[in-house]
This record gives C-alpha cells, sequence and structure tokens, in this order.
C-alpha cells in the first residue's frame, strides 16, 4: 500500500476513534478535573506526525510535496469560528475562551484565501509574510486550547460558564480532531517553507 493510501487510512480510522469515544462520552470528564483525555486526543496525534516526519523518508517525502494551495485553502474553514461567538452569544461558551478562540479563527480563515492567492506564486513559499502567517496560526490554535483548559472548571472562579460542551459531540470533534489536524498543515507548510530558505539546501 502506497504512503499516500496509508495516510487517508489512518486519518479516517482517527476520526473514526474520535466519534466513538465521543459517543460513548469518553472525552468528559468531572467538573474541576484536567481534561486529560482531551489533551491526550490533541497531542498524540501530532507526536505521531512528527515521528512519522523524522523517521519515515516516504511520509517526509509526502509532507514535502503536499500542494500548499489546497492546505490554505482547507485553513479556510476555520472561519467558522464565528459558531463560538454564536455559542456564547447564548450562554453555552465562556468569553474567555469564545472570543479568542472565535476571533484567531476567523483570522486565519478569512485570510487563507489571500494567502492561497499568492501562493500561485511559487516563491512566496518561502517568504517572512508565509511564515508567519502560518506561526500566528499554529499560536491561535495553542491560545484557544490553554484558554479552553484553564475556563474547564480546573481552575476555580475563572468563568462561571465552563467549556463542556467542548468534550461532547459534536464539538468536541474541533479539539480531539481538527485542531491537531490544522496544526499538521501548519507545520507541513513550515517543513515546505524552510526548505526554500536561504542557506537550507533544497
Amino acid at each position: 500500500m502506497s504512503i499516500n493510501k496509508i495516510t487517508w487510512t489512518v486519518l479516517a480510522t482517527w476520526l473514526a476513534a474520535v466519534l466513538f469515544v465521543g459517543t460513548v462520552g469518553g472525552f468528559q470528564q468531572p467538573h474541576g478535573q484536567p481534561p486529560l483525555p482531551l489533551l491526550l486526543a490533541l497531542t498524540l496525534p501530532l507526536a505521531t506526525f512528527l515521528a512519522a516526519y523524522y523517521r519515515s523518508t516516504a511520509f517526509r517525502q509526502l509532507v514535502l510535496t503536499a500542494d500548499l494551495g489546497t492546505l490554505a485553502a482547507v485553513q479556510a474553514w476555520r472561519a467558522g469560528g464565528l459558531g463560538f461567538l454564536s455559542l456564547y452569544a447564548y450562554g453555552l461558551l465562556p468569553g474567555l475562551f469564545a472570543w479568542p478562540a472565535g476571533l484567531g479563527d476567523i483570522a486565519i480563515g478569512a485570510s487563507a484565501p489571500w494567502i492561497g492567492a499568492a501562493l500561485a506564486r511559487p516563491a512566496f513559499a518561502g517568504t517572512r509574510r508565509f511564515v508567519t502567517w502560518n506561526l500566528l496560526g499554529i499560536l491561535d490554535l495553542v491560545v484557544a486550547v490553554s484558554l479552553g483548559v484553564l475556563a474547564s472548571g480546573l481552575v476555580p472562579h475563572v468563568t462561571t460558564v465552563p467549556t463542556t460542551p467542548m468534550s461532547q459531540l459534536p464539538l468536541v470533534l474541533i479539539p480531539a480532531y481538527l485542531v491537531p489536524l490544522f496544526v499538521m498543515l501548519h507545520l507541513t507548510a513550515l517543513f515546505q517553507a524552510r526548505r526554500l530558505q536561504p542557506g537550507t539546501g533544497r
């Protein structure tokens, strides 16, 4: 089986696993307990991605030849971060989490089409602007996860509305699947950009 088919199989299996665990409530924790299942669901795929990149020549080649325009187009879905603000307006998510996560995702998602258009020029992938956009995309996700954990009830009196819905379907798909997937896409872009930097080789 080719590395391409293996990768798609792993992505589909990962999604099925998240759906199953979410269906049986496996991501939910008692109020005040750290959201360890969610953190594991987020970090394990990223660790697997990095291990595969550095240990598998075939997978590294797949990453370094991925179409950056397509990756940027996928990031445009993050404009759906507006949904966090809608849930905040209905009292279902805390503002401490919803505002930074929502606005950050909207900014990355709304700018993705312009990044994709700029990638029509191959040299753009090696520019500081492209690298900065990807780093900001990762920072947005790190901030969102950090504030989500903070507002989960782990720290008392931080907020009166916990992020409990983020550990339940369908919202749990965001931290358990989409967030690590988006980070992987940003890392893929950064790995390619690094190869285009002067002095790093092709």
